[in-house]
């Protein structure tokens, strides 16, 4: 089974390359929506940085690409997976475990900011309380 999830994990990580041609296209004919999205995911970034930062979770450099945001959370724990499912379970929020990246990501948490800005921010709320509560 560790081999079957180990594959499953590699089949289903990426973008289609049908998908991957599409928004290709895109990006070349739709130049205003590109960069109103840009602009979006942009603030949404912004907003998940200084999120992550005012709940106690570090953010070295802030992504440049994509939607994730890796956060350190090592000064509230060494195992990322189980304090993932704690914040699942108790504040019903969903990250994801670094050590799903390797052992050196292991300690952090992702984030996606693929959300709305409400959502983001009451996510950040959640966690927060959860963190305050945890101690």
């Amino acid at each position: 089974m560790p081999t079957l999830t180990a594959m499953h994990g590699n089949f289903f990580i990426s973008t289609n390359e049908f998908v991957q041609w599409a928004a290709l296209a895109a990006l070349r004919e739709a130049g205003e929506e590109s960069a109103r999205f840009r602009r979006v995911f942009d603030e949404r970034r912004r907003v998940m940085v200084d999120g992550l930062r005012g709940i106690g979770l570090g953010v070295g450099a802030p992504p440049t690409g994509a939607f994730y945001v890796l956060a350190n959370a090592r000064r509230f724990t060494g195992d990322s997976l189980a304090f993932a499912f704690e914040i699942l379970e108790r504040a019903h929020v969903g990250v994801t475990p670094g050590v799903d990246f390797g052992r050196n990501a292991e300690g952090y948490l992702r984030f996606s900011y693929a959300q709305s800005l409400e959502r983001i921010q009451e996510a950040m709320g959640r966690i927060g309380r959860f963190l305050q509560e945890r101690g």
